[in-house]
């Protein structure tokens, strides 16, 4: 016989002297007789069974799971997110299952086309591409799926308010009297951090700032490999990096090239990260609040499953945090 974490239905069946059927029954919620009933609530106590949620979800109408797709789990928007996800689905009785994509938009829309053939109660998508295949086959699985992050047409959304996170930098930035400013931010394939928070920060800063802008990737290697390149060249006073991992792998590079932050060169980032309070300076920047969103993502979700009525749209406010990582000119 298996040990308690492998028992099988089978198992049980062996264990009780009547069939898998019986089994498959009982644990269904059918009808069984008393002394058999009594039987296997006696055996799945004993061995503490735990029944497959996804083959129940399979047969079932209602399953008690939600999918989860991010892009990556080593980002810290998407663990502070997830925390508030898996927080509100626990409460409400339902069991969370993530995928993680590496932020491949094939494997993105497999994993939602996995989640429809598990028969799951509904997905919550943190969205960093939204591309017509990922709209289409939302479309054709049928199931509830609200996106987390970025702005799409016809589906449920949580986001951030980008735009006026960014305006919120630049306006500070000016305030502080720098003319002369680096940008460092990614591709507009991002909608949420590619055009809006820039547009953002674009429209904050003063008439007559200079703006140089380079694009690098999210990772702090990635930024930092593209900070070594531009601050050698740079005029810029000030560096606005479009997320805080951005703007910590720029501070490497500053350190790494002599350069005094801020004495030098200020920096700021968006996100609110942990470690951008732990690092010296710590990092001026915008926060987020990641699990509020997750949470918020989550509800909506559950809304809609219970066909409750729901708002199209959730955007999360966010907020300056001044630290130390910039001064005035």
């Amino acid at each position: 016989m298996k040990n308690k974490q492998y028992l099988t239905i089978q198992d049980i069946a062996d264990l009780a002297g009547v069939s898998k059927s019986t089994v498959s029954r009982y644990l269904n919620g059918g009808s069984v007789g008393k002394k058999t009933r009594q039987k296997l609530e006696i055996i799945i106590d004993e061995y503490d069974y735990q029944p497959n949620m996804f083959a129940q979800s399979l047969k079932a109408k209602q399953s008690n799971i939600i999918g989860v797709v991010v892009p990556r789990l080593t980002s810290y928007s998407v663990h502070e997110s997830l925390k508030g996800i898996d927080l509100y689905c626990e409460e409400k009785g339902y069991t969370t299952l993530i995928v993680n994509t590496y932020q491949d938009s094939q494997r993105e829309i497999q994993a939602l086309k996995t989640f429809g053939q598990q028969n799951v109660a509904g997905i919550i998508f943190y969205g960093r591409v939204i591309t017509e295949e990922h709209l289409e086959v939302i479309e054709r699985i049928a199931i509830p799926v609200v996106v987390l992050g970025q702005e799409v047409r016809d589906i449920p959304y949580v986001i951030y308010n980008d735009y006026e996170a960014g305006r919120q930098i630049g306006q500070y930035v000016s305030r502080m009297g720098h003319q002369n400013v680096l940008y460092f931010g990614v591709t507009a394939e991002d909608k949420a951090v590619g055009v809006s928070r820039r547009q953002g920060v674009i429209d904050g800063l003063r008439s007559g700032t200079k703006v140089e802008e380079v694009k690098t990737g999210f990772s702090i290697e990635n930024a930092y490999q593209t900070g070594m390149r531009a601050l050698l060249s740079t005029q810029a006073t000030y560096a606005i990096c479009a997320t805080d991992n951005i703007a910590l792998g720029v501070l490497k590079a500053a350190r790494q090239l002599g350069i005094e932050v801020p004495t030098d060169l200020s920096i700021s980032g968006f996100g609110g990260y942990a470690m951008g309070e732990a690092v010296h300076p710590s990092l001026t920047t915008i926060h987020y609040d990641f699990q509020k969103a997750g949470d918020l993502a989550a509800h909506q979700l559950l809304e809609i499953i219970n066909k409750e009525p729901i708002s199209s749209s959730v955007v999360v406010d966010c907020h300056l945090e001044v630290r130390e990582s910039t001064i005035k000119h």
